[in-house]
């Protein structure tokens, strides 16, 4: 028969918990089993990433768990396009403040182009510009599809790369430097190296869209839906069962003289109980093919999916009543 976890308190000794040698041991096992499967998931993480060929840092977290992916949370690699989905939080929060609304035309100027060619959905449909377009496809051409010339417009609307900056530190996450538009990381390959993000601040962007989001609940369903695509991506989502749709923003540099700049992920993971597991992985300066790259990302995404279902949380222990 199993024993429930019960701490009993004894009236008359000032309240102090009385725990039995039995329940004590199966305490220390529930705070001890934690901890070794975070060190081995951590290890397993290490492992995957020397695949790479480069520096791969990363970062998760989950509510109500210890679960730790940390690997060189703190560094500041290249985010490339990730900085779309805190481009799309400013622009949302504008929205709600009246400065601008989702159906509102803005104009594609001709000086928005990026020549002579730029991965743009938006300007391959207008390469001459001139054409109004609404907000609203803008914001979803900017995070479903990562369109550049997007980007730049939304940039140039709330203000610059310093506006986004200073909103995301009054959101109180960490990390995050954006300094240049998607125009000049295009004419200078060093510049994307200004554009970080922590992939601790990351997760903690993560965490706020998914737990205590900055945008009313219907902008932020919005935004999450933006994030989850219809196909599959082959990143965090590669190696996770069919039904796990991932809300992510992916980033990816050009490759040159055979070394890739940026191939990133961050994402929020649904788990079967409702919680969601934010998970951050940024792959620098890699020597590895494109596959692989993303099969580094992929697995790891898929060793903190396992290891979030198998680490239970640690139940808080119920006085008994006397009877």
């Amino acid at each position: 028969m199993n024993r429930p976890n019960v701490i009993i308190i004894i009236p008359g000794v000032a309240g102090v918990p009385i725990v039995s040698h039995m329940h004590l041991a199966i305490l220390l096992s529930l705070a001890v089993m934690p901890a070794l499967t975070q060190d081995t998931l951590r290890q397993q993480i290490r492992d995957i990433a020397d695949e790479a060929r480069g520096k791969v840092s990363v970062a998760c977290s989950l509510p109500s768990s210890a679960l730790n992916c940390d690997l060189n949370p703190n560094a500041q690699p290249p985010m490339q396009s990730v900085f779309k989905l805190p481009l799309a939080i400013i622009v949302l929060h504008q929205v709600e403040r009246g400065t601008l609304s989702l159906d509102q035309p803005v104009r594609f100027l001709p000086e928005d182009r990026i020549l002579p060619h730029v991965y743009s959905p938006l300007q391959e449909q207008y390469p001459d510009a001139g054409v109004d377009v609404p907000l609203r496809e803008l914001l979803r051409l900017t995070v479903s599809l990562s369109d550049n010339v997007a980007a730049d417009i939304l940039l140039r609307l709330v203000g610059g790369p310093k506006f986004v900056d200073t909103y995301i530190a009054a959101l109180g996450v960490h990390g995050f430097h954006l300094q240049d538009n998607e125009a000049v990381l295009h004419r200078e390959m060093a510049a994307q190296y200004r554009n970080s993000f922590e992939p601790a601040g990351a997760v903690q962007l993560l965490r706020k869209i998914s737990d205590n989001s900055p945008l009313t609940p219907e902008h932020t369903d919005l935004l999450i839906a933006w994030m989850t695509p219809s196909k599959r991506t082959g990143r965090l989502d590669g190696e996770l069962p069919s039904e796990v749709h991932v809300a992510h923003k992916s980033g990816t540099s050009d490759v040159d003289n055979g070394v890739a700049h940026a191939t990133n992920d961050i994402g929020l993971i649904p788990l079967p109980d409702g919680r969601r597991i934010a998970i951050a992985v940024f792959v620098t300066d890699s020597t590895a093919d494109q596959a692989i790259r993303e099969k580094v990302i992929a697995r790891i995404a898929k060793a903190a999916y396992d290891a979030a279902l198998e680490s239970p949380t640690s139940p808080t222990p119920v006085p008994a009543k006397l009877h």
